[in-house]
């Protein structure tokens, strides 16, 4: 919960890195109430109100920690755009966040994992 909270902390915060963990537990939590929120839209009869609204909300902090992610990498944001491209830009973009963070400090910051606990 502290990742996920953390991540909405920094709103639109689009430099700086972010470490796997953060950004796969911001994604893992943003699956878990996309699915409650459909199962409750899908009891009470209002399809896409509940998980579209949340979508909005979390709109700007994904994007911001995306980008922050492609930054550990040592890759540009602009690299969140390979997304467009279907089905092959979803698998690439996946390979990059999946991918360790950079060691040492790099032109986005220094490595976010030095001096954290894993």
């Amino acid at each position: 919960m502290e990742w996920y909270l953390g991540v909405l902390k920094k709103y639109a915060v689009f430099d700086g890195r972010a470490r796997r963990k953060e950004y796969w537990m911001f994604v893992l939590f943003n699956i878990i109430v996309s699915v409650v929120l459909s199962i409750i839209e899908s009891v009470v009869g209002i399809q896409g109100v509940l998980s579209g609204l949340y979508a909005l909300a979390v709109l700007l902090p994904a994007i911001g920690v995306s980008i922050r992610r492609l930054h550990d990498t040592n890759r540009s944001g602009w690299w969140l755009l390979i997304a467009l491209v279907p089905l092959i830009g979803a698998i690439v973009l996946i390979v990059f966040t999946a991918q360790d963070s950079q060691p040492g400090s790099n032109q986005y910051g220094p490595n976010p994992k030095e001096g954290q606990p894993a």
